[in-house]
């Protein structure tokens, strides 16, 4: 599997470009998918993933094979090293992102601590 890579180590999977693609092209006015940090969640953060055509000059792009991911400075550190990645599984489909700064998660997968 191949992954694109920003600063701070942030990388895309190829099946998780491949599925914002299609996301993006379906939807005909997003340009992007924003992930962000916020707090809230079982575990005391949680990843909000939203389509968008806005872009702030702060945002950190990563951009692959039609895909565009956007990520906010304030959620850039919470986020250092992680994978981004699309996983279609007997469970369901989502966007899984591997972080390798989460020291807990809960079972819904978007809910972590650091």
């Amino acid at each position: 599997m191949t992954t694109d890579v920003i600063d701070d180590g942030v990388t895309l999977t190829d099946r998780a470009a491949r599925r914002i693609a299609r996301i993006l092209a379906k939807d005909g006015k997003a340009t992007a998918l924003r992930i962000a940090v916020e707090g809230g969640g079982c575990s005391g953060f949680s990843y909000r993933f939203d389509l968008t055509d806005a872009r702030a000059d702060d945002d950190v792009v990563i951009a692959r094979d039609g895909a565009m991911v956007l990520i906010d400075p304030t959620s850039l550190p919470f986020m250092a090293g992680s994978e981004i990645d699309f996983v279609d599984d007997l469970i369901g489909q989502s966007f899984q992102v591997r972080n390798p700064n989460a020291t807990a998660s809960c079972g819904c997968g978007t809910s972590f601590s650091i």
